[in-house]
């Protein structure tokens, strides 16, 4: 079954690709497809085994970075590419300029995990115990508001929720606590814009640091008193973020 997609926009302007989170669907980029529409062409996929996508490949993090990198072949037309992704969306970011350094022109990675868990298995199993409260409405709702979610975007973290079987939810774990920065990272030759919330977990920051680390030249950013999903949390600072290091391709020092 061929990735699901909703596009917006000029099909003819630059095109923004936004690769959403792990247990969630392109309905969180909504925000900023409506603020990025009347200037860019958008294409928002809902990764294998999300959202529109319940039927067909399984997921993993490399298939779909390969799937979206297809994607973007077919609809880029030779312009200008500029991929958004966060958190598990971020990791198949970074795998897809990984493969394919020269197809994307600006990547914003939000939030990637790039340290494998040395305990991540064991993790797992305590985690796949409390798997059925996912499917509780009052637990979704405690998880929703932790992402910065609306009151109205809940019922579809919910749906969405309910949607996801055992084997989905163990396998996207055990894909996001894996990941680690490929070799060919440092290869890109696509300007990197890299952020992590300054409230998330000392885990990320480190990832935050090995990113960073492993292209000097790239732009980063730890965003003050964010958690993790500053998309969703602050649209109107992600925006003003984004549009500012499009155009400058660096960042105001007051936000360093």
């Amino acid at each position: 079954m061929a990735l699901f997609y909703k596009e917006y926009g000029e099909e003819n302007a630059v095109m923004i690709v936004f690769i959403h989170g792990g247990g969630v669907s392109g309905w969180m980029w909504e925000k900023q497809v409506e603020h990025f529409r009347s200037t860019f062409h958008c294409l928002v996929p809902d990764l294998p085994e999300h959202g529109k996508n319940t039927e067909g490949s399984l997921f993993t993090i490399d298939s779909s970075a390969e799937e979206i990198n297809v994607l973007i072949k077919e609809k880029s037309k030779e312009k200008k590419v500029i991929v958004i992704g966060f958190s598990l969306g971020a990791q198949i970011l970074i795998a897809m300029i990984s493969k394919q350094p020269k197809l994307i022109d600006f990547a914003m990675i939000n939030s990637a995990l790039v340290k494998p868990l040395p305990l991540a298995t064991p993790l797992i199993q305590s985690m796949m115990l409390a798997f059925p409260l996912i499917k509780n409405r009052t637990f979704s709702k405690i998880q929703a508001k932790s992402m910065y979610l609306k009151d109205y975007q809940i019922k579809t973290y919910f749906e969405e929720s309910r949607q996801i079987s055992r084997e989905t939810f163990q396998r996207v774990m055990q894909e996001n606590m894996s990941f680690f920065l490929p070799t060919d990272f440092h290869q890109t030759k696509a300007r990197l814009f890299v952020t992590v919330g300054e409230k998330e977990r000392r885990i990320m920051k480190d990832s935050f640091d090995e990113i960073v680390e492993s292209n000097p030249a790239c732009t980063r950013l730890i965003i003050p008193n964010m958690g993790h999903g500053v998309s969703l949390g602050n649209p109107e600072l992600f925006h003003m973020l984004l549009e500012e290091w499009l155009e400058k391709e660096a960042i105001a020092n007051d936000f360093r």
